[in-house]
């Protein structure tokens, strides 16, 4: 009688791909500025290219509920604007510069 020599283990499952972060929203704006946005629980923290990040809070405002508005002693930003709610808009207090933007 012979003896079957004893099953070779399956070579492991290959550990899943790690997922990628998921993307940040990015928007474009006026005069060459672009940011991406991170909002939290009453916060929105952007990262402006060339200007760093800033931490707004959330701030009254906005037209309809779609629209959120949020600042800090630097900056206000509005978001949700234009009918499809891809516009925003972002005030900077110093130089005073206004720009329009739009969700890439």
């Amino acid at each position: 009688m012979s003896i079957a020599p004893p099953p070779v283990p399956a070579a492991p499952a290959p550990a899943p791909a790690a997922t990628p972060a998921t993307a940040l929203p990015l928007y474009r704006c006026d005069q060459g500025i672009e940011f991406s946005a991170r909002f939290g629980e009453g916060t929105a923290e952007l990262e402006i290219a060339g200007r760093g990040r800033e931490l707004l809070l959330r701030d009254a405002g906005g037209l309809t509920p779609q629209q959120t508005v949020y600042s800090s002693t630097r900056l206000k930003a509005q978001f949700g604007l234009e009918p499809e709610g891809r516009g925003a808009k972002l005030n900077f207090v110093s130089p005073p510069i206004e720009v329009n933007c739009t969700k890439s």
